[in-house]
């Protein structure tokens, strides 16, 4: 009797050993599969792929661990080599001024955009001074989503705009990287040092867009009325900075603004990391767009997940978050004729 208690317990006991074995023999595989898999992109003979990655890891602060798992900070620089946009303003270049005619349409025109691995939108605003930084009501602790900004605001479009850290938790978008300028004011400064030149995208009091690396402290002498720090520039004073390889950032989701030489802004999103969609560009793919619809002077924004227009009501891109929407600090907002609040 006590023998067979003891094979009615083994028989028990056989399913849980077996489904523990398939489970090891799973895991065992994975692991063996991404740290192969791991090697071969970080050390093996393929040097697009590897430029590719470690580009995507290290154009956002929060992926940059993962090339640095890998690699050193030298090996990284080494990988990426010249392909990064060389900012002429960080070498003393000034931002040409630029006179715009006294009168500008109130139009803006939609644009599909079409690359061999992506598709994107563009808008096309004619009168600057309708551009405005909007932000979420909720910094420093949380971030909220381009609509949601753009439709409390009564705005006609909007892209996501500015660097962020999560704060807390993965998702809550709410502490703006570098400063904030709304309407002239400083809404936030992360740094609290207003002579420290940051990445920048701003606006003047007559509209013209002003990218690279400036401090608060010039951002008031030359007169800026909105304003978000992040970069890199991709065109100043009519000229490419990207003028080898891709950028450095891989590819993903972008956006990105820009203006042309009449006062023009361009407002592009790129869609990304959709295999059946959009799978992204590179910085130099949004440089060229942007060159060729005329751009003289033009900036990348925070991208990736982040990647929102907002245009007439509705998200008219799809953003990369599989829930839709990821909550941002700040956002470029197109206002309606004669009005130029935002907050």
């Amino acid at each position: 009797m006590r023998l067979n208690e003891n094979r009615m317990e083994d028989n028990r006991a056989f399913p849980f050993k077996k489904l523990s074995m398939i489970s090891f023999f799973i895991t065992f595989n994975l692991l063996f599969f991404f740290v192969s898999f791991s090697l071969l992109v970080f050390y093996g003979p393929f040097e697009n792929v590897k430029r590719t990655v470690v580009g995507m890891s290290w154009s956002s602060l929060r992926h940059q661990y993962i090339a640095r798992l890998f690699l050193s900070d030298m090996a990284i620089q080494r990988i990426l080599g010249d392909s990064f946009a060389v900012d002429p303003t960080a070498q003393g270049e000034e931002i040409e001024v630029i006179k715009f005619n006294a009168e500008h349409s109130d139009r803006i025109e939609l644009y599909n955009i079409k690359g061999n691995n992506f598709k994107g939108k563009m808008l096309l605003v004619h009168d600057p001074k309708r551009i405005v930084v909007g932000w979420s009501s909720l910094i420093p602790k949380a971030g909220e989503t381009t609509s949601a900004i753009a439709k409390r605001n009564g705005a006609v479009a909007a892209i996501n705009a500015g660097g962020f850290m999560d704060r807390s938790w993965t998702g809550t978008g709410g502490l703006p990287m570098g400063f904030v300028i709304h309407d002239s004011k400083v809404i936030y400064n992360h740094g609290n040092d207003e002579n420290v030149r940051m990445d920048t995208a701003a606006f003047t009091r007559e509209g013209m867009l002003i990218v690279g690396k400036h401090s608060i402290a010039q951002l008031k002498e030359y007169g800026v009325k909105e304003a978000v720090s992040f970069g890199p520039p991709l065109i100043v004073n009519g000229r490419p900075t990207i003028k080898n390889g891709d950028g450095g950032w891989g590819i993903a989701p972008r956006t990105a603004i820009g203006q042309r030489k009449d006062g023009t802004v361009i407002l592009l999103v790129i869609d990304g990391r959709d295999v059946f969609h959009s799978l992204g560009a590179t910085l130099r793919d949004v440089q060229d767009i942007l060159l060729e619809y005329g751009a003289v002077n033009a900036v990348n924004l925070d991208g990736g997940s982040s990647t929102t227009m907002y245009f007439n009501g509705k998200v008219i891109n799809k953003p990369s978050d599989v829930l839709g929407e990821r909550a941002v600090p700040t956002v470029f907002m197109v206002m309606p004729e004669e009005d130029g609040a935002g907050k």
